[in-house]
């Protein structure tokens, strides 16, 4: 200070004075110190520089940008300038001139490890993380003791599937740096991707306790104890994470999903929380859309369809699969929004039903928006609801005139601009329409349609019959098994003297599962010896339907009904006991078994589902015989019946779009 008063016009006075300014902290009296250096001296590239990178700290990303741009006119061969605009356009959401401005800082400085980092990390955010494990891989050839450069190679490695190799990155990202936050963290995603759900609260403990207000260590760690069972403590997880980020829109919506497996909230309570989701991303559309590029009297209704399960085997994809081939050409066009690049094999059938194939990923809201928009779609569909990959932000720009949410959860959206929720008379009667943000639009019967297993698996014999005892089972996630449902499903053992319980789910690989689960019914007097629990890691769909053979009786969980579960059970012969429930998602399994023609498989109570259980295990001729037509019974039924269902389908998105 005392050197610019004595010479005002000493601009690298100034430079000197904004660098110890910065360094205490005092961002905004540094930038006003390398403004007075370039007003002194217009063309000083080193106050350009330092300028945008403490603009960078205030925050004033865009103002950032302008200036890193100044740099490079100033000197063009500037690596770091390029380099720093590269991250600085990342955090404004323009990956694709991001990776522009870092591949131009690699070429004029090709050994640059953090150049090669920031690329693959740019690269990922365009939903590309084939490129990005080679970008990291080039910064780890050039410092091969870059712990974040490793973490972040762990990373792409989750992306790409690759979860063994990705702990190995995220191991020695530790071992090089052990207080390496965001390593615990992707540690943590790989163990929870591998199913090893207590090794990644682990992970996350860690990191949490390197910085206790980690989001995204907060939100992270509600996913794996979601899986065990552990309910009450994943919603917290995601609340605090939410306390510290009030904008993270993932937090949010994994809470509504995780909040569906307990019976904590009422509908409207529910209702309400999601409508706060709602909120918090509507705030952050810069100019949601009020006018439409599409033609306002087609001839064929252009559709478009957003979902992160069109292009990977996924329960989404077997409901869509025979919808989608049998639509009439002529009456719509379909468009596809997949929300995700995967690598993994396409269901049959698929992509060859779309006229056009648009990922998503990599895009943020207004960009994915703008596309549809521009795209001409007149009815937009949600598949995912408050699923893993759902793009609900993106629908708050209301790119399409029409919007409406199917089949990824049975559940609102919570969504303004979200108009329709489509159901069927059963999964949503006439008095639950209050408990909807949307409004409710029913097809005439049920509101899915399964596709056939494209798979020779013969219907067995009912096993009761040789085995000498009736074996009950579901094959649903877990953690839909609540504690009502593992003391109702006890007193069904209880009452049928010698029966089995077979419990088959990815989740009981996992050892601590698996004790919780044996300890849950020894708590209501079932010993091991009563029950039959396995994992499984990717099956070929045959090997898993052919499990049903081993199998009398489905029992459904509750307050989260079986959807997909059910379906193939009684497509293998195999009825399912179900519970009638008080909102769309523990009604779905009525409105299955009404269209199934099993109306007497419904439970009014708990008293009722043992009784039900019960008198189906002790008349085991009928059940034989229900067995042995129960296939063709449900192929002629709604249930299965795509050319039917077609055409309820292109009724609702007609009838939508006149309305």
């Amino acid at each position: 200070r005392l050197t610019v008063q004595l010479k005002p016009d000493f601009a690298e006075a100034y430079i000197n004075l904004g660098n110890a300014l910065k360094s205490l902290g005092q961002f905004d009296e540094a930038a006003a110190s390398y403004r007075r250096a370039i007003n002194i001296k217009p063309a000083f590239t080193e106050a350009h520089f330092n300028l945008a990178n403490t603009l960078n700290d205030l925050g004033q990303a865009a103002d950032a940008v302008a200036v890193y741009r100044q740099v490079l006119i100033l000197q063009p061969d500037h690596a770091e300038a390029c380099s720093n605009l590269g991250m600085t356009l990342k955090i404004l959401g323009q990956f694709d001139e991001a990776a522009y401005s870092l591949r131009r800082a690699i070429k004029i400085k090709p050994d640059s490890a953090q150049s090669h980092d920031r690329l693959g990390s740019t690269l990922l955010d365009l939903g590309r993380p084939a490129e990005a494990e080679v970008s990291y891989r080039r910064a780890l050839e050039i410092n091969p003791d870059s712990a974040e450069a490793h973490s972040n190679l762990g990373y792409a490695l989750n992306e790409l599937g690759q979860y063994e190799s990705a702990l190995l990155s995220c191991r020695r990202a530790l071992a090089l740096k052990p207080d390496l936050t965001v390593a615990f963290i992707n540690l943590g995603n790989a163990y929870n991707l591998l199913g090893q759900f207590s090794e990644a609260v682990e992970s996350y403990q860690h990191a949490l306790k390197l910085n206790p207000v980690s989001a995204d260590a907060h939100y992270n760690m509600g996913n794996p104890l979601k899986d065990l069972g552990q309910l009450d403590e994943a919603v917290a997880s995601y609340r605090r994470a939410l306390e510290i980020k009030p904008s993270l829109a993932t937090a949010h919506s994994n809470l509504l999903f995780c909040l569906n497996y307990t019976n904590n909230l009422t509908p409207l309570e529910y209702l309400e929380e999601a409508r706060q989701y709602g909120r918090m991303v509507a705030k952050k559309v810069i100019r949601q859309f009020t006018t439409w590029q599409c033609v306002p009297d087609p001839q064929r209704l252009r559709v478009g369809i957003v979902s992160g399960d069109l292009n990977h085997h996924h329960p989404v994809g077997l409901f869509m699969e025979g919808l989608l081939a049998n639509l009439d050409p002529a009456q719509i066009e379909l468009y596809a929004y997949p929300t995700q690049n995967r690598a993994e094999e396409l269901i049959a059938g698929i992509k060859p039903c779309f006229a056009a194939w648009k990922p998503l990923a990599g895009l943020n809201d207004q960009a994915a928006a703008q596309l549809i928009h521009t795209d001409g779609i007149h009815v937009l569909i949600d598949l995912s609801g408050h699923t893993g990959h759902n793009r609900l932000s993106m629908f708050a720009w209301k790119s399409a005139p029409v919007q409406f949410t199917w089949v990824g959860l049975p559940a609102t959206t919570g969504v303004a601009e979200m108009d329709y929720i489509l159901g069927d008379p059963i999964a949503i009667p006439v008095q639950d329409e209050g408990y909807f943000s949307e409004q409710v639009w029913r097809l005439p019967e049920s509101y899915l349609c399964l596709t056939p297993p494209n798979v020779e698996v013969i219907i067995s014999p009912l096993p009761a019959l040789t085995a000498g005892f009736v074996t009950f089972a579901s094959f649903n996630n877990i953690t839909k098994m609540s504690d009502a449902t593992v003391a109702v499903w006890a007193r069904v053992l209880q009452a049928v003297p010698g029966s089995r319980l077979f419990l088959k789910t990815r989740q009981l690989r996992d050892p601590a599962i698996f004790a919780s689960t044996l300890r849950r019914f020894a708590a209501c007097g079932i010993e091991k010896d009563r029950l039959n629990l396995e994992g499984f890691s990717a099956p070929q769909r045959a090997d898993h339907l052919a499990t049903y053979q081993r199998v009398d009786i489905a029992l459904d969980p509750f307050p989260y009904r079986g959807v997909t579960t059910s379906a193939e059970a009684l497509w293998m012969g195999v009825p399912v006991v179900t519970l009638r429930g008080d909102r769309f998602l523990s009604r779905t399994a009525e409105s299955i078994a009404h269209n199934a023609g099993l109306a007497d498989w419904i439970a009014a109570d708990e008293e009722d589902y043992v009784a039900k259980a019960v008198f189906h295990a002790t008349h085991l001729d009928r059940l034989a015989t229900l067995r042995t037509g129960l296939r063709q019974q449900v192929l002629a039924s709604p249930l299965f019946d795509a050319p039917r269902f077609a055409r309820n389908f292109e009724a609702a998105l007609w009838g939508m779009w006149r309305a």
